[in-house]
C-alpha cells in the first residue's frame, strides 16, 4: 500500500512539474531555413502569390470585413475558434512581429507573446515553406497590406481546451521534420509538391485525422497522405488512390478546374469554392500545371486520365443509365418518389442523362460528392444550394438554389437517394433523419 502511495505521489509530482515546465520554459521554435536564392528573389510580388496559395484572406476575413482583419468563426472539433488580425497594425495586427516572430507563428504555431496558435491555423504545412517564400509573405504583409484597427472577439474554447500550454503537447505529436523533401527530378513535379505540401496545406482537409486531431498524411511518404478525410461532416476526396478523380482527370482538365473550379466533369462546391475564388484563380497557369502534374504523377495513372474511357465502357456494358432515363421520361405517374421529384426539381439543368452541362452544371452520374461515402455534401447541397465562384477564366457566377423551403425532410432523403442510386451512381441510401441534422 506504501509502495502504491509513493508512486501515485510520484506520479502527481512528475505531472505537476511537467505542467510548469510548459508554462514557463521558453517553447522551442524552428531554426531559419538556408537561404538557396538571392536576396533579390524576395520580393512583395512573390510575397503575394505565397499568401493566395496559402489561402490567408480566406480565414483570415470576416464577412463583410476589412482584408485579413480576422474575425471569421472557423469551426473546429474543439469549438469556434476566431481568426486574428494579420494586418501590420502595431496594436491589434502584427505590426510589431520582427521576421523571426513572423517565423515562428508559420512554422511553430508560436504568437510573438509565446502563446501556442490554434492548429485551425495549418502550420503543420506551412513549416515546409522556404525560407525566400516567409521572407517574401513577411514582406507583403508589412509594406502592401493596409493596417486595419481591429480586435476581433476572443476565442474561448471550454476547458480544458483552453488551456493553450497544452499544445505544447500537440505541437511534440503532430510537427514534422520541417524541411521539404524533394519528390521527383522533374523540376514541374517537384513545384507542384513543393505548393500541395507547404502553402496550399492540401493535406489539411484531404488528409484524415489522428485521434489527436492531426493530419495523417503530410508528405509523399506518409501512407495516409491525401487518402480523403472529413470537414464539418462532408466528404473530402482521395486525391492519390486508383479512383481518385486526379486518377480518372487528365493534367490539363485538373488544372482547368484548379484555375475556374469547374471542368468537363465537375463543379467546386463548399469549400473547395471558397478555395478556388480566394486562392487558386490567382495562381500562375504554370503553378496550376504544376500541381496538377504532380497530383496526376502521385496517383500514377495516365496522362490524359481514366475517367471517359471509363464512362465509355461503362455506358456499352451497363443499361443502368438507359433505365434510369427510361424511368425519367416514361411519365409513368406510378414512379418512385426520388424519381418524381428528380422530374420536379432538377431535371432541367442536370437532365436525364444525369451528365448536366459541360462547365455549367456538374454531371450527378459519377460525382464524386454524389457517391462519397457521407451523404451530407450532397444534403446540404439540396437543402441550401450551392455557388460556383467567379474566376478570371470564368467570370459568371452561377448559383443553384436551395431547396429547403420547398422539399421536407422525407422528400429530401428520397431526392438524395435517388441520385446517389441512379445511372451509374451505387452509394448507400438516405435517411430522413440525416437531413434532419442538416437542416
Amino acid at each position: 500500500m506504501r509502495a502504491l502511495s509513493r508512486l501515485l505521489m510520484f506520479i502527481i509530482v512528475v505531472g505537476l512539474l511537467l505542467v510548469i515546465g510548459m508554462h514557463y520554459v521558453p517553447p522551442s521554435t524552428t531554426e531559419p531555413k538556408p537561404l538557396n536564392e538571392p536576396a533579390a528573389a524576395i520580393t512583395v510580388e512573390r510575397g503575394e502569390l505565397v499568401m493566395r496559395a496559402a489561402n490567408c484572406m480566406s480565414c483570415h476575413t470576416a464577412s463583410g470585413g476589412e482584408p485579413f482583419a480576422g474575425g471569421l468563426a472557423v469551426a473546429s472539433p474543439l469549438g469556434t475558434i476566431y481568426s486574428t488580425n494579420i494586418t501590420p497594425d502595431d496594436a491589434t495586427g502584427i505590426g510589431t512581429y520582427s521576421l523571426a516572430e513572423f517565423r515562428h507563428a508559420l512554422y511553430d504555431g508560436i504568437r510573438q507573446d509565446g502563446q501556442y496558435i490554434y492548429p485551425a491555423m495549418p502550420y503543420e504545412n506551412y513549416r515546409y515553406l522556404s525560407e525566400a517564400d516567409v521572407r517574401s509573405l513577411y514582406k507583403y504583409f508589412m509594406e502592401k497590406v493596409t493596417p486595419v484597427n481591429n480586435t476581433p472577439p476572443q476565442t474561448d474554447l471550454k476547458f480544458p481546451f483552453n488551456q493553450r500550454w497544452g499544445l505544447r503537447l500537440w505541437n511534440a505529436v503532430a510537427l514534422k521534420d520541417p524541411d521539404y523533401k524533394q519528390v521527383s527530378n522533374d523540376e514541374m513535379i517537384n513545384r507542384g509538391g513543393y505548393l500541395v505540401q507547404a502553402a496550399g496545406h492540401c493535406a489539411a482537409c484531404h488528409s484524415p485525422r489522428d485521434m489527436f486531431f492531426a493530419q495523417k498524411g503530410i508528405a509523399d511518404a506518409d501512407d495516409d497522405y491525401l487518402t480523403g478525410g472529413e470537414l464539418n461532416g462532408w466528404s473530402i476526396p482521395d486525391l492519390r488512390g486508383p479512383d481518385s478523380v486526379t486518377a480518372r482527370w487528365s493534367v490539363d482538365q485538373m488544372a482547368h478546374y484548379l484555375a475556374s473550379g469547374r471542368n468537363a466533369h465537375a463543379t467546386s462546391v463548399g469549400e473547395m469554392a471558397e478555395v478556388v475564388g480566394d486562392s487558386l484563380q490567382y495562381l500562375p497557369d504554370n503553378d496550376l500545371m504544376a500541381i496538377a502534374a504532380y497530383l496526376k504523377d502521385l496517383s500514377g495513372s495516365p496522362e490524359e486520365g481514366t475517367l471517359q474511357a471509363e464512362q465509355d465502357a461503362s455506358d456499352e456494358a451497363s443499361d443502368q443509365a438507359t433505365d434510369t432515363e427510361k424511368l425519367l421520361v416514361s411519365a409513368d405517374p406510378d414512379m418512385p418518389l426520388g424519381a418524381r421529384l428528380y422530374l420536379d426539381n432538377c431535371i432541367g439543368c442536370h437532365f436525364a442523362d444525369g451528365k448536366g452541362a459541360e462547365e455549367i452544371f456538374p454531371a450527378l452520374d459519377g460525382n464524386v460528392l454524389v457517391t462519397a461515402t457521407s451523404p451530407v455534401g450532397l444534403i446540404d447541397t439540396v437543402l441550401h444550394g450551392a455557388e460556383l465562384p467567379s474566376t478570371k477564366k470564368r467570370p459568371a457566377r452561377l448559383r443553384m438554389q436551395g431547396y429547403d423551403w420547398r422539399l421536407d425532410d422525407e422528400e429530401v432523403a428520397e431526392l438524395v437517394s435517388f441520385i446517389r442510386s441512379g445511372w451509374h451512381n451505387d452509394a448507400d441510401k438516405v435517411t430522413a433523419r440525416q437531413v434532419v441534422e442538416r437542416r
